[in-house]
């Protein structure tokens, strides 16, 4: 009927400024290859970084139905989309749930930047008026001021062990909160950085083996560090690691 799904690749925006490749600037063309009378929405995809299914429609009324499906299964405690994830590490318990808030907060500054509650919605790092870029980072005990405020959010992920070897893991996460980077921040407190992660991994620091958690202000962002087994397996120089895709997939979404 209305609806088509499409798989899509990691690195790609679903909007982006004028001139720039993203999925709503090739929904034009994809309509004209289809043969489609009627335009196409986005009626849910994954972020930029990730990877998986695009949900599209070419009839606005149904759009909005399925947008409001997946608001009210939140609302109710169910999970309608389900993420598979490849993770350095591998979780201590097979199963369990993720539970914490998280604000955006600016690189380098203990104090929580306010008026930025709605960006990042596709997925992009935000930034301030003055151009510094912004982090998303936990807040284990978040106040009922600031929850009240929308200063941070409380989120939740469940998440399950599919398989494990050499020291990874493939995760199944769903989400039961909605917020940018939400799945990344939620790995690393399980220690288990997901495979790709430049931005969060470095917050999991190891002595002699063990993992341990360090605090985003005394781990800056860089380039995800693997050992030598593990980029031996993946056919990778430290050179070439930059380019390693984040390994989070939108893998399934359950519909009305």
């Amino acid at each position: 009927g209305a609806l088509l799904a499409l798989n899509k690749p990691p690195g790609l925006p679903i909007l982006g400024r004028p001139g720039d490749l993203s999925l709503d600037a090739l929904l034009p063309a994809l309509r004209r290859r289809l043969g489609l009378a009627a335009e196409l929405h986005v009626v849910k995809a994954p972020a930029r970084e990730y990877s998986g299914l695009v949900l599209l429609s070419s009839c606005y009324h149904t759009t909005k139905k399925i947008q409001q499906f997946f608001t009210n299964a939140r609302c109710r405690g169910q999970y309608p989309a389900s993420y598979r994830a490849i993770t350095v590490g591998v979780p201590a318990e097979v199963e369990g749930e993720i539970c914490t808030g998280l604000c955006w907060q600016q690189q380098g500054d203990r104090a929580m930047v306010r008026g930025c509650r709605q960006a990042g919605g596709t997925g992009d790092t935000p930034e301030t008026a003055e151009g510094c870029a912004l982090q998303v980072v936990p807040v284990p005990a978040p106040g009922r001021r600031s929850l009240a405020r929308k200063d941070v959010k409380s989120t939740l992920t469940r998440y399950r062990v599919l398989g494990a070897m050499g020291g990874c893991a493939l995760l199944q996460l769903q989400p039961r909160t909605a917020f940018p980077e939400q799945l990344q921040v939620h790995l690393t407190l399980l220690l288990c950085p997901a495979l790709g992660d430049h931005e969060h991994s470095s917050q999991v620091g190891r002595v002699l083996g063990v993992p341990f958690l360090l605090t985003p202000e005394t781990a800056p962002t860089r380039t995800q560090v693997l050992d030598e087994e593990l980029l031996s397996r993946l056919g990778l120089s430290p050179r070439q690691l930059h380019h390693l895709p984040l390994h989070i997939h939108l893998q399934e979404l359950v519909l009305p």
